[in-house]
């Protein structure tokens, strides 16, 4: 099913959206790392009608349209840590590192501009962007296209279901604790460095279960986890380190929570703290062009559109406080096989998602061209 006006997509361009999927998976990515795919996935623009160049930050930038609307199309090229052989079975599933996190919704992104109308693209200019270090705390490549780009719209690439409109996402802070004390015999008084981390890590789970009390859902909590933890001596000293990962509502600002921490930590003397990957919540309204456009083009396919909120973090949360304007993550695939052994994407739904976004896109363009007003009537003729 199509909307009116939009003919089907043919056979070539499902085939040429799945050999861009594939290929990009098959490209390894690390954070950091991402050389080789930004080169493949700037190739392909190149050839398929964008103009595209990899920038400043690494990043593979492509855009085509001509007009004066500006839609940015981010998604990211990195991938974790943990090779997954690359396949696609008989069922149609891709597996590979990267299939839903993020390559899958990147590509749909790629392979949707690359197949807009001309009046779609006599109206606005698509960006799509596929961005390098999301998922490091750095998130270098959203960081530099932030304070490059001024968009009129933003798609975030992110795993959502191609039913699926992802309005927010939680924030994060990162904190590195450090114990350090002279060593002593384990039979005499007092307590280790070890012993002072662990306190300090009991202080810091005490307060989010305090800020936690009465909050309706998880969105609204603040989720604390150890991520790593070491202890070690080199006979002189003793040294513990661990490092804490928070996920952030919206309300609470890292910097209101780096302070709540640093007072857990106040009395303990032997321990530091260090902070990084500060991100703030982020939460969009759901009833604007965008998110208008999208729901047509879900259900022009078939699907039904939830609107969702993530707990984890996203570019969204990096580029909402300079791009203030209407702004939704979308892809395929099923975000609980992020990061997992088991990461895969059904191609069935990757086609599917393809085309709600070329739809959603060209509606959207559309809905930004004025009606032309009738001419006005001639000497001699009725009004």
């Amino acid at each position: 099913m199509t909307r009116p006006g939009l003919p089907a997509r043919t056979p070539q361009d499902v085939e040429a959206a799945r050999a861009l999927v594939v290929e990009a998976v098959r490209c390894p990515s690390l954070s950091g790392q991402e050389g080789d795919v930004a080169a493949f996935l700037t190739d392909w623009m190149n050839a398929h009608g964008f103009t595209a160049r990899i920038d400043e930050a690494g990043n593979a930038v492509g855009e085509r349209g001509t007009g004066p609307l500006t839609v940015a199309l981010l998604g990211h090229m990195d991938t974790v840590p943990g090779e997954i052989p690359v396949r696609v079975d008989d069922s149609g599933v891709l597996h590979g590192r990267g299939s839903v996190d993020a390559k899958g919704p990147l590509c749909a992104f790629m392979a949707a501009v690359a197949e807009l109308p001309p009046q779609a693209l006599a109206a606005a200019r698509f960006v799509v962007i596929g961005a390098t270090e999301e998922e490091a705390p750095s998130s270098r490549g959203a960081h530099h296209i932030r304070d490059t780009l001024r968009p009129d719209f933003v798609l975030i690439g992110e795993p959502s279901g191609w039913e699926g409109l992802t309005l927010g996402y939680k924030g994060r802070l990162v904190a590195r604790l450090r114990a350090l004390k002279g060593n002593f015999h384990t039979a005499g008084e007092g307590t280790s460095a070890a012993d002072d981390l662990t306190e300090g890590w009991f202080r810091v789970r005490a307060w989010a279960a305090a800020f936690n009390e009465g909050q309706p859902g998880v969105f609204d909590r603040v989720q604390a986890t150890v991520q790593d933890l070491r202890a070690g001596t080199d006979g002189l000293q003793q040294v513990a380190e661990a490092t804490l990962g928070f996920r952030l509502p919206p309300a609470l600002p890292p910097q209101d929570a780096q302070a709540a921490v640093r007072a857990c930590l106040a009395e303990l003397e032997s321990v530091s703290v260090e902070f990084l990957g500060q991100e703030t919540a982020v939460r969009h309204p759901k009833d604007n062009l965008l998110t208008r456009a999208m729901r047509v083009g879900i259900r022009a396919h078939g699907g039904t559109p939830v609107f969702k909120v993530k707990t984890g973090t996203s570019d969204m949360n990096v580029v909402a406080p300079a791009w203030p304007v209407p702004t939704l993550a979308y892809g395929p695939g099923d975000s609980a096989l992020d990061h997992t052994p088991e990461e895969r994407l059904d191609l069935a739904e990757y086609d599917r998602a393809v085309a709600v976004l070329r739809d959603a896109l060209t509606q959207l363009a559309r809905s930004q061209v004025a009606p032309t007003p009738p001419a006005p009537p001639q000497a001699g003729q009725e009004g």
